[in-house]
């Protein structure tokens, strides 16, 4: 064969190329050899966030087990249990603590029950087709966890060999080395446990993005490997779902509490989703919500953050992309600041919102418009000559459409929609067929959820 030198040249440089990286995969193995798929019975779910120890009196695993029937037929199918380890006591903030200050990976904090209590909670909800995932934090733990006194190698060190905080105002816990090896390998054993001898089905990771992403991957294929797991980053870092499924919306989040507070106007969202569109592929699975345990506790409460437009943010963040959140207390109408490190119970009343959520989470669960990653429909905007007030927009997949129109005003709005959002649509609500016209008309802080 004769091959001219310029294309002898560069075949010669491709195949340069191509041996190199396959000499930079042998040497990282871990970062490139597995890719997760998110296990079947995540496609359609919403995840609920639990807080154990305000969510009762007893604030126990007894006591919230309780409430699983109730949850399910609300609709939730992932529970995500806040930490359920001993807590610190060393240089604890408040009486209780923070869940956060983990003492112990392989135990339960006694004030919420024993671990045969735990392991009823885990079956009642199987029982119940319903999934469980622990928060983790492999970040840093308490000042007195027992690797203090077993590995203090484990551990970052200040020049005089000192315990030191992660960050300033984390007093209360002690920065990990996350680079080494050996406490890699204990912190995946300690995973693994309870997902072989508990059946626990996934982890919500906290502040994932300060541990190696190699870290992560290694931690998934392991756990993988005795069942399908399904895991949460608190990060929003594409780079993560090499080992995540799913990633929180944060800039969302903050920018819908920007227009909550008048801070923003409406087209602000409009950037965020777009942000999101850029930045994640489309099988990403994005969380997004309205509040979580950090929101509540340091921001503010519902009525505090969205005032009399917080219902058309829930529907939003159920409706608009990804995968929907609900705060423990959110279906009473949340109107508490819980304290995060001393009792402070929930106050229920009579669930005021808990149809509500009901409607949005079967919606979720049975229209594969919203369905979460590539099993979901795309996202389209409907605009209007009211963009000023009038937020909408259709979820569409094949012949399966969701279609949401939110009035943000505090006065009814008269508008007109583009050409193409008209016809007759069936109202989740109302449970009644209705007709969108190109004139429509609707009431100060309410919204529509139509579905065909």
């Amino acid at each position: 064969m004769n091959i001219s030198s310029s294309r002898f040249t560069l075949i010669f440089t491709l195949l340069l190329v191509a041996s190199f990286l396959m000499s930079c995969d042998e040497e990282t193995p871990a970062a490139s050899a597995y890719v997760p798929e998110p296990p079947e019975w995540s496609v359609d779910a919403s995840i609920y966030e639990v807080n154990i120890r305000q969510y009762s009196p007893e604030g126990t695993f007894n006591a919230f087990t309780e409430h699983i029937p109730r949850l399910k037929e609300m609709g939730v199918e992932i529970l995500w249990l806040m930490p359920i380890h001993p807590i610190g006591e060393k240089n604890r903030k408040g009486s209780l603590g923070s869940y956060y200050s983990v003492a112990d990976y392989r135990a339960v904090n006694p004030e919420f029950g024993t671990k045969e209590e735990f392991r009823n909670l885990i079956e009642t909800a199987h029982e119940y087709d319903m999934n469980v995932l622990l928060d983790w934090v492999a970040n840093h733990t308490a000042w007195d966890h027992v690797w203090t006194e077993t590995n203090p190698e484990f551990y970052e060190t200040d020049e005089n060999g000192n315990f030191v905080p992660p960050v300033e105002d984390w007093e209360d816990v002690i920065q990990l080395d996350v680079d080494n090896p050996q406490m890699q390998e204990q912190m995946i054993q300690a995973m693994e446990y309870w997902v072989s001898e508990f059946g626990v089905d996934g982890y919500r990771a906290d502040v994932a993005y300060m541990v190696p992403t190699d870290f992560w991957v290694r931690a998934r294929k392991r756990l993988d490997e005795i069942k399908p797991v399904f895991m949460l980053a608190e990060a929003e870092v594409p780079e993560l779902h090499q080992a995540f499924d799913m990633t929180y919306a944060w800039d969302y989040a903050e920018t819908i509490r920007n227009v909550g507070a008048g801070e923003a106007e409406l087209s602000a969202i409009d950037e965020a989703l777009n942000e999101n569109f850029e930045q994640f592929d489309k099988s990403d699975y994005r969380m997004f919500f309205t509040t979580n345990h950090d929101e509540n506790s340091w921001t503010g409460s519902d009525p505090e953050m969205y005032g009399k437009n917080f219902e058309n943010f829930a529907v939003m963040s159920a409706t608009v992309w990804g995968m929907p959140l609900i705060y423990s207390g959110q279906e009473s109408r949340l109107d508490q600041q819980l304290d995060f490190f001393e009792k402070d119970l929930i106050e229920w009343g009579n669930y005021p919102l808990e149809d509500f959520y009901r409607t949005l989470l079967t919606l979720k669960s049975e229209n594969s418009a919203l369905y979460n990653g590539d099993e979901g429909g795309s996202y389209l905007k409907a605009s209007t000559d009211r963009n000023d007030a009038i937020f909408s927009y259709k979820r569409i997949k094949d012949e399966d459409r969701v279609f949401v129109i939110l009035n943000f005003s505090d006065e009814p709005v008269n508008f007109t929609f583009d050409s193409g959002d008209q016809g007759r649509w069936f109202d989740e609500f109302s449970l009644d067929s209705v007709s969108v016209s190109s004139n429509y008309e609707m009431e100060p802080h309410r919204y529509k959820l139509l579905s065909r």
